[in-house]
């Protein structure tokens, strides 16, 4: 059977139903078998989160420019980050039902649309023939149906590593997947700048931008084309997910380990955001240019993507996700404490550059290992249930978090070391906002590292299946052909 035949069959239940009927329609062993285009589909959604990632972050590094360019204010150009937050809240809800119900290959392709969509209209929002009226509102819609694709694409990881790779790759692909979204940030932060500083036009830098959306777009439409894999790749899968959804919500809402993951490791997620989008606000009134500052944030992505790297092939082999997260999590909030410190000291380039490298190591590498014990502690509940809740928890505290610290900023009595584009508008002291974020950062931390206990229920599970054996194709297996077909 070919791969559009193996889909068919797919389609006519759940992904869990189809790998169980693997399983049990006339095999007497369990046979777990990796197939080559996983990497494929993996590819694609690392440039479907990439590219969400820099069409979410593309204002916040030449926010003052932005407000210019736009005729609004700064507190308008941070909504043009935050309405990722807004938004997500209630559609994470219906995504999570979306993955673990309609499937990978739908969440996918619907992601990519919306994604290449919103990166359309935030174009013709701005070009020359638009009224000034609407300007703002529709580079705002575009950003919406951004956002509207971000829980599409953000909850995918845990979902894809667990249908397609097995046990011994799963963090790995998990990794891999989930740091496509902070490259796109170190995207952002790096050619944002850039790009405004030799143009001097926003419209080029939304083009720019708007094409890897369409490119992702175009392969996710035309290459994925199963559901799920023609046979399972690990035990797991054959149990995982057995639970209805608003079912699998209750089992998770009694679950203290997971409840614990969920608001202490929502709580980094968080900080993270308000990191990027007000870094380079934060670092404008003391004299720090906006290329510096995206530099900074650079940092912290590149260091972090190298750390996530490390720690993915580490817990593969090693299993311990908690320990790994509660270590990276200390860390962090250090390294959140110490940018909190220098970032209200003038000419201190090279201990704000440390910092911000630190906390992206640490912070930024540990979030698809947290994502891949959340799923530990919850099996077997649907992995973009577990996932999707924990992201739900960050992008509330997001708001939250944002909302304070911009209440608590204060206007500057002296404001000579600004270099803020946007003038007194931009003059704002950030001193109390980021000694709170620091103190949210270490609340959190202490919170998880004292309180988090957990079994992981999944491998437990897996450790008690026996197969045959694991095989890696490059196209659908005969089995399955004659199992659906029986």
């Amino acid at each position: 059977m070919d791969d559009v035949s193996a889909e068919t069959g797919a389609l006519a239940g759940s992904p869990n139903r189809d790998v169980r009927s693997h399983l049990n329609g006339g095999n007497t062993a369990a046979q777990f078998t990796v197939y080559r285009r996983r990497w494929f589909i993996l590819s694609v959604l690392c440039l479907l989160n990439c590219s969400n990632a820099v069409l979410w972050l593309t204002f916040a590094p030449v926010a003052d420019q932005t407000a210019q360019y736009l005729r609004v204010s700064l507190d308008q150009v941070n909504w043009l980050s935050l309405i990722y937050m807004v938004v997500a809240i209630p559609f994470s809800f219906i995504t999570t039902w979306m993955l673990d119900t309609l499937g990978l290959r739908f969440s996918l392709i619907l992601g990519s649309w919306l994604n290449m969509l919103g990166s359309i209209l935030r174009v013709v929002g701005i070009l020359s023939c638009i009224p000034e009226w609407a300007v703002f509102p529709l580079v705002m819609g575009g950003q919406t149906l951004c956002a509207l694709a971000q829980p599409l694409v953000i909850f995918a990881p845990t979902k894809l590593a667990a249908l397609w790779f097995p046990d011994h790759q799963r963090a790995t692909a998990n990794m891999i997947a989930s740091m496509a979204n902070p490259l796109g940030l170190l995207f952002a932060n790096i050619f944002s700048p850039m790009i405004i500083r030799y143009t001097n036009n926003l419209l080029m830098l939304l083009f720019i931008y708007a094409i890897p959306a369409i490119v992702a777009c175009f392969l996710a439409t035309v290459g994925i084309r199963e559901r799920v894999p023609p046979t399972p790749p690990s035990a797991s899968v054959v149990t995982s997910s057995t639970k209805p959804f608003l079912q699998g919500i209750k089992l998770l809402l009694r679950n203290k380990a997971y409840l614990i993951l969920l608001v202490c490791f929502g709580s980094g997620i968080g900080i993270f955001t308000c990191f990027s989008t007000l870094l380079e606000q934060i670092l404008c009134v003391k004299g720090y240019s906006n290329d510096f500052a995206g530099l900074c944030g650079a940092g912290s992505i590149v260091f972090g993507v190298v750390g996530a790297g490390v720690l993915g092939l580490y817990v593969d082999k090693t299993k311990k996700f908690t320990e790994v997260t509660k270590i990276n999590m200390c860390l962090t909030s250090l390294g959140c404490t110490a940018f909190a410190v220098v970032s209200l000291l003038r000419d201190q380039k090279i201990a704000i550059g440390a910092a911000c490298a630190w906390f992206g190591l640490f912070g930024f590498s540990v979030y698809p290992i947290a994502m891949e014990l959340g799923v530990e502690c919850s099996y077997p509940v649907g992995e973009a249930t577990s996932s999707g809740l924990i992201f739900i928890s960050g992008q509330v505290q997001s708001v939250i978090y944002m909302l304070l610290l911009q209440a608590l900023t204060k206007p500057m009595a002296d404001s000579t070391l600004s270099v803020c584009a946007a003038g007194g508008d931009a003059s704002l002291s950030w001193t109390v906002p980021v000694l709170v974020m620091a103190g949210l950062c270490a609340l959190g931390t202490c919170g998880f590292v004292v309180f988090f206990q957990t079994d992981y229920q999944r491998l437990s599970a897996e450790a008690t299946a026996t197969p045959e054996t694991e095989t890696e194709q490059s196209t659908a297996g005969d089995t399955w052909a004659n199992s659906t077909d029986a």
